[in-house]
């Protein structure tokens, strides 16, 4: 493992392990709450950073504008205002291209990455870098979130300490995963929204070993939030609830709307980068250039600027125009691919929050319209239509779900949610395999899907990694003579087979615990009771990654391996840990190509 140059903090790091000389499992827990600490601690930081840049672009730079040029003569609007996201561009620039590159964009598929792929390592800088570019952006007008600053803030500041406590490749994973929960709790007040987005997009690990870190560093940094700033909701809404029944269908048909909708966000954001890449120009200007069209389009709709919050609790209460909703649809779209596809720094949950909101604003005013009586008003549609667009945009519907849950606290609206959010994922995937998190990485030809390279598992085969030597049990061994076998042998799992070698199924110790008091069936039970009706295999030429799926899916740590065309005939096995190692192994080859 490579280790950041902080060799102080490693210093004072190993005299104080030494010390106290605690397990590693406990080590890990105290690190998860230094590390929701810190993240909720560099949220309130960050956020305040946006309010030092926003009053420093739209206050007194504002003012000096408005001193040297002064306003336009059509309803009000500064002609000049364009020149405002320029500037942020221009600063944020030299950042993201010459001192962190992982700073640009969204910054959550770089924290993907490194946990499957460079084991949760983040460079030190990228927390400082990310914090000062995405504020500078956002404060500046730039059309962004700041979740996704502060998940690749949270997991940068989890990779550090786990570097400086020497904790090894997997503690390092889960860490990152704890600043990244840490993060979307402590910017939305979202405790459980970021525990299951940490587990579901950058983990992809929902085991107990890493579930208990990753909520208590979400509880942290949701503790320290609430201290210094409060126990609000991101967003005061009216109460809405299921009207009728029949507006069942309607959540259904706006959810596929929906998910066709984040297709479209997610391919144009994608095209938008590649057509700044081809731009012939120096790359750390690219991002002035989408500052100065951001700011074009901001002079006739100046509610794309930013985060659009404000604009999305008009939309709540049913304050805008059906028109204006569906204009804000596209601009909103087109003034954050501009943003980020340039190279400027910044999230998409907030952006994509935004769309869903004006979109399911717009449907529900139409539904509203057809059927007054069966439907609720615009408002609960708007609330409802932020987690679909979520949700497809991100494949991450339980996220979706929660986060809206937690930002209004609404529980009535739920079953609207539930409907929605799952049409609209299953809409998105159909559509289009790749979420607006994952695109970028498939693309550079990296396939990541439960905190694994596909791409790596893919290019080997079961054969590479399967042993040839293993324990057999025949399937007519009574009790008293599996126990003999169990007490001279190392091994804790058995393959069964007939008289014949012909594979019956896979005998472990734990199938056996409960006959060890039961001494009078040690003749009368035989292995061929004991192992259950249906058993996986896997065939010599499946690649790593159906291996992987079968492990995953089942939690098993063995799988006997058959001959092709031949289920009954064993040749081998394959045990999990000997995957990951061979996984890790593959991993790091690829890296040093």
């Amino acid at each position: 493992m490579v280790y950041i140059p902080l060799p102080m903090a490693h210093r004072l790091a190993t005299r104080l392990i030494r010390t106290i000389q605690p397990s590693q499992n406990n080590l890990l827990i105290v690190l998860s709450v230094m590390v929701g600490l810190a993240t909720g601690f560099g949220a309130m930081a960050f956020t305040a950073l946006i309010e030092y840049f926003n009053e420093l672009f739209f206050g007194l730079t504002d003012q000096i504008l408005v001193t040297a040029v002064g306003f336009a003569d059509w309803g009000g609007y500064k002609w000049w205002l364009p020149i405002i996201p320029m500037l942020g561009g221009l600063l944020v620039g030299p950042i993201v291209y010459k001192f962190a590159s992982e700073a640009r964009g969204h910054g959550v598929p770089e924290v993907m990455n490194a946990v499957a792929r460079l084991g949760g390592i983040i460079r030190s800088r990228v927390a400082a870098a990310k914090a000062v570019a995405s504020a500078i952006c956002i404060g500046s007008g730039g059309s962004a979130g700041r979740e996704g600053p502060i998940v690749q803030i949270g997991s940068a500041i989890g990779s550090v300490i786990g570097q400086i406590f020497r904790m090894g490749g997997n503690r390092v994973k889960v860490l990152v995963g704890c600043g990244a929960a840490a993060g979307i709790s402590a910017v939305f007040n979202a405790p459980i929204a970021g525990v299951i987005f940490s587990l579901e997009v950058i983990l992809g690990d929902f085991g107990i070993r890493t579930f208990a870190p990753v909520i208590l560093s979400s509880v942290v940094a949701s503790v320290v939030t609430r201290t210094f700033i409060g126990n609000s909701p991101a967003f005061e809404v009216p109460a809405y609830s299921l009207v009728s029944a029949w507006e069942i269908p309607m959540y259904a048909i706006m959810g596929v709307l929906l998910g066709a909708l984040s297709v479209s966000f997610t391919r144009i954001l994608d095209w938008t980068e590649d057509a700044f890449e081809k731009i012939k120009m120096t790359n750390w200007l690219k991002p002035a250039v989408g500052g100065l069209l951001l700011g074009v389009l901001a002079i006739f709709y100046p509610q794309v600027l930013a985060d659009g919050y404000k604009t999305i609790r008009l939309t709540l209460h049913g304050d805008l125009a059906i028109t204006l909703l569906l204009i804000l649809v596209a601009a909103k779209m087109l003034a954050t691919c501009m943003t980020l596809g340039s190279g400027n720094s910044g999230g998409i949950f907030a952006p994509s929050l935004f769309m869903g909101a004006v979109a399911g604003g717009s449907f529900g005013y139409v539904a509203h319209k057809l059927f007054p009586s069966a439907t609720a008003t615009p408002g609960a549609y708007a609330l409802v239509g932020m987690a679909g667009m979520v949700a497809g945009a991100t494949h991450a519907p339980i996220t979706a779900l929660l986060i809206i849950y937690e930002m209004t606290l609404d529980y009535r609206i739920i079953l609207p949610l539930m409907v929605t959010v799952v049409f609209s994922v299953l809409i998105a995937r159909w559509l289009y395999g790749e979420s607006i998190y994952t695109i970028k990485l498939a693309k550079r030809g990296i396939e990541i899907r439960g905190g694994k390279d596909l791409s790596v598992l893919r290019a080997h085969t079961v054969s590479e990694v399967m042993e040839t030597e293993f324990e057999t049990v025949r399937a007519y061994s009574t009790v008293a003579e599996i126990f003999r076998k169990v007490e001279a042998s190392t091994d804790s799992y058995f393959i069964v087979v007939d008289s014949d070698d012909h594979l019956k199924g896979v005998l472990s110790f734990q199938d056996l615990r409960n006959l060890l008091s039961e001494h009078s069936l040690d003749n009368w039970v035989i292995a061929q009771d004991l192992i259950g009706p249906y058993t996986v295999t896997l065939q010599t030429t499946d690649d790593l990654q159906i291996a992987q799926q079968q492990f995953s899916q089942r939690d098993y740590q063995l799988i006997p391996v058959v001959e092709p065309g031949n289920p009954f005939r064993v040749v081998g096995i394959v045990r999990r840990e000997a995957l990951i190692d061979y996984y890790n192994k593959s991993l790091l080859d690829t890296l040093r190509q």
